[in-house]
């Protein structure tokens, strides 16, 4: 959030003689107590107006925002002892908002979370999986520094979450999906295999369908990095340099592991990620068709394809392509957008503007989007 949420929050001392909530905490009446106003502008309060729920509130606003207040240790008791169930609740609230993508809420809450019990390896693993989801979500908007922002401090949950005791199965089954968008197939299979070893079955632990489920993907995806030798660091090498933008040090790495593994479409991929983003788009068109010919036909491929395709001047041919990329995922937002930049180019605003909107329905920040509609007006 733009302003700082501690300006709306005011210190007052209650009165030896204010009564108090049946079920509000003993409050010791010489530590002041933070005060949730509806405005930062409101400096002046009357104490005959407070209600318990503002000085709940404004103890939340502390516990996320000022951990190193000094009667912090104070106020989680206080807040405990009115609401037991207020973890739970905060919880729900948390994780309903982030499926609404009302990112900066729920971010708030879980912040609010943490500061309300820092050691809680659930809230941890929880605030892990949701700074992963906004990281996605920013990224698929084109904020792309934002999204590595964010997944810097997933990447920070999730190494707090994997090292709890007891140790939390679902804490490297989640970790592993992390390291596996990351490219870091190996960090993503010793997590894989760390979650199959702690969730045996026996007969004091039995397994739920669900648990069964995990267990059995975790396998499949594990068999498929060691049949596909993507655990090679040639592999996370070039696509570490082409995250720092040495392509041509990633060319070499790309290529140095295809004379190894020349049927693996994920290498094939990387190598035409590379080419297009130096301009070379016959040549990266060239490795993307490679690599659906090996088994990589899907969304992500396809869209690379038809980037190619469009500036080689394909345009029917690009737009082929990123059709048949929406039948794989019709929510695309990099796919649709990519159909209205093509529409642009081919003289069509009206169509183009039909897809900038479906993007802006599924996505309201997509900034491609945006600022496309911007030139459309």
């Amino acid at each position: 959030m733009n302003s700082d949420p501690l300006n709306s929050i005011i210190y007052v001392t209650l009165p030896d003689d204010y009564v108090l909530p049946k079920d509000a905490y003993k409050i010791d009446t010489t530590i002041p107590l933070p005060i949730q106003m509806p405005s930062p502008d409101i400096k002046e309060f009357d104490i005959k107006d407070l209600k318990w729920e503002m000085v709940l509130a404004g103890i939340l606003t502390v516990l996320a925002y000022e951990v190193d207040n000094p009667n912090v240790q104070y106020y989680r008791s206080i807040i405990l002892a009115s609401k037991p169930n207020i973890k739970a609740e905060l919880t729900e609230a948390a994780i309903l908002k982030t499926r609404n993508e009302d990112w900066d809420i729920a971010e708030e809450i879980f912040t609010a979370l943490h500061g309300l019990d820092p050691e809680d390896m659930t809230v941890i693993l929880n605030s892990a999986l949701f700074f992963d989801q906004k990281a996605e979500s920013y990224r698929r908007s084109g904020l792309n520094e934002d999204a590595d922002a964010y997944d810097d401090i997933a990447f920070d949950y999730y190494k707090k979450a994997m090292v709890a005791e007891p140790a939390i199965p679902d804490a490297f089954f989640n970790a592993a999906f992390f390291y596996l968008k990351q490219r870091n197939y190996a960090k993503g299979k010793d997590c894989f295999e760390t979650y199959l070893t702690l969730t045996k079955e026996t007969e004091d632990n039995k397994l739920s369908d669900n648990d069964k489920y995990k267990r059995d993907r975790a396998k499949e995806i594990i068999n498929d990095i060691c049949s596909r030798n993507l655990e090679d660091e040639l592999f996370k090498s070039a696509y570490d340099f082409i995250k720092m933008e040495q392509e041509e040090k990633a060319l070499e790495k790309i290529r140095e592991f295809l004379q190894k593994n020349p049927k693996v479409w994920n290498a094939w991929f990387m190598l035409g990620w590379a080419l297009r983003r130096l301009g070379r788009w016959q040549d990266g068109k060239a490795a993307f068709l490679q690599a659906i010919e090996c088994g990589g036909e899907n969304a992500d491929t396809l869209n690379e394809l038809a980037i190619c395709c469009k500036e080689e001047g394909n345009i029917e041919e690009a737009r082929a392509h990123l059709m048949r990329a929406l039948s794989f995922e019709n929510e695309n937002t990099k796919i649709l957008s990519n159909l209205g930049f093509l529409e642009l180019q081919e003289g069509n605003p009206e169509q183009a503007r039909k897809y900038f909107e479906i993007v802006l329905e599924i996505d309201p920040n997509d900034l491609l989007a945006k600022e496309a509609m911007k030139s459309l007006i």
